[in-house]
């Protein structure tokens, strides 16, 4: 089996997503279903369907989160030397027209996002 690494702020925010969607939503999303089904008819209850769809994508995530952390590799970027860029390194890159710089980390696909200003190691 493939390891994955993965920061430990973002192992941490796929345990904080995996507890939520089995502690708040997976409940929900049952008792949700419990009262469409009170309500008749399920081959014409939207609510009934609806709410089994959400259900059927909240089991898929939580695979997907359960399968994820099974294969991480949790790397502290705190402890890895500053010489070369490679996964976890904290990056500054410099316009060289109007001098702007930006600054980057680098990250396992899971964790990018560049709104955050978070690069995969892949891209």
């Amino acid at each position: 089996m493939e390891r994955l690494p993965i920061t430990t702020i973002g192992y941490e925010r796929l345990k904080i997503e995996l507890e939520h969607l089995k502690n708040k939503e997976r409940p929900a999303v049952i008792n949700a279903i419990a009262e469409a089904r009170a309500h008749g008819d399920l081959s014409e209850n939207a609510e009934y369907h609806a709410a089994r769809e959400k259900q059927g994508y909240i089991e898929a995530k939580i695979s997907d989160l359960e399968a994820r952390m099974s294969r991480a590799e949790v790397i502290d970027v705190s402890e890895l030397a500053n010489d070369r860029v490679y996964f976890g390194s904290t990056v500054v890159i410099e316009d060289e027209e109007d001098e702007t710089q930006y600054t980057y980390q680098i990250v396992s696909d899971y964790e990018s996002n560049i709104n955050d200003k978070k690069i995969s190691s892949s891209s």
